[in-house]
């Protein structure tokens, strides 16, 4: 057990000594120190930001103190926090995650919001969200187009029961189908109305450089693609152009830097003009491809 452990100690206490615990590993960034300790300790306890502030001198039971080291050690050990939580907000819905899923970013709401302005006047829409992982982007289109009905695919059956519970919390799982697939393999011969997707992006070589929280505890069948990155926009884009109905919308989260490799993949006559989106930092984040 590192640093000081005491085994009665008060909210203000737990905050300062999760944050001096944190503050000793070099796999989290100092800045997040007392955040996480703060995110964890509310975890533990069950109680709103608000009262961590208000009730400082509330001691802690054995037990509290015991299961918050014990995620204090998680943490150290570079776990990111929604798996240890368990949690993670995504388009202002819950969502539960599992290290068989990919954690949802902001950035990937950038997706879901074009998805949403292209489909909202499209009454059941036909939907396919290749990827789903832990189900954030068709179960935030669902609950946004109220008659959109979505399959929802993963090469992963462990990814598709954590997607599937997440459809169930947030009240649409009855219009979502939940397919095990390999892409768009297990649907061949339907017909959609966009094909969202989140693929791997991340180049193999590129492993190293990601922070030990992301390249050690993320599946990596959810990050990397490959040599280059684009070995899935390789498989996806041609399969995705014949499944689409007349002017329907390939939708795809891209990496930074890969705007005009993903761009030349979508040069083909049958895609009318090709169309990224900026994220917040004004990184080109999506692409969007609409067939003729």
């Amino acid at each position: 057990m590192r640093g000081m452990f005491a085994e009665s100690m008060t909210i203000g206490d737990a905050i300062a000594w999760g944050t001096s615990l944190l503050d000793e590993t070099d796999s989290i960034p100092a800045a997040r120190s007392r955040s996480d300790a703060i995110l964890l300790l509310r975890h533990v306890l069950g109680i709103p930001h608000a009262e961590m502030y208000a009730y400082r001198e509330r001691p802690l039971t054995a037990l509290q103190t015991e299961a918050f080291n014990a995620q204090l050690q998680q943490r150290l050990r570079g776990v990111p926090i929604q798996y240890i939580t368990g949690e993670q907000e995504f388009f202002g819905l819950p969502f539960r995650v599992t290290p068989d899923v990919l954690i949802p970013r902001p950035e990937t709401e950038h997706l879901v919001e074009a998805a949403i302005a292209r489909l909202q006047g499209v009454k059941g829409a036909q939907v396919a969200d290749v990827g789903t992982g832990s189900g954030a982007i068709a179960v935030a289109l669902a609950h946004s187009l109220l008659t959109a009905e979505i399959v929802a695919l993963d090469i992963s059956p462990a990814a598709l029961a954590v997607a599937s519970e997440n459809a169930k919390q947030n009240g649409v799982v009855a219009r979502i189908r939940f397919v095990e697939s390999d892409l768009l393999s297990a649907v061949v011969g339907e017909r959609f109305n966009a094909i969202v997707s989140n693929p791997p992006y991340i180049a193999e070589s590129e492993r190293m450089s990601l922070p030990v929280e992301v390249r050690e505890h993320e599946p990596a069948q959810a990050l990397f693609a490959g040599h280059t990155g684009l070995e899935v926009y390789r498989r996806l884009i041609p399969a995705a152009l014949p499944m689409l109905v007349s002017d329907g919308w390939l939708m795809m989260e891209i990496g930074h830097g890969q705007r005009d490799s993903v761009g030349a993949l979508l040069n083909d006559a049958d895609w009318d003009g090709v169309e990224f989106l900026p994220d917040l930092q004004g990184i080109p984040r999506v692409v969007m491809a609409r067939k003729r």
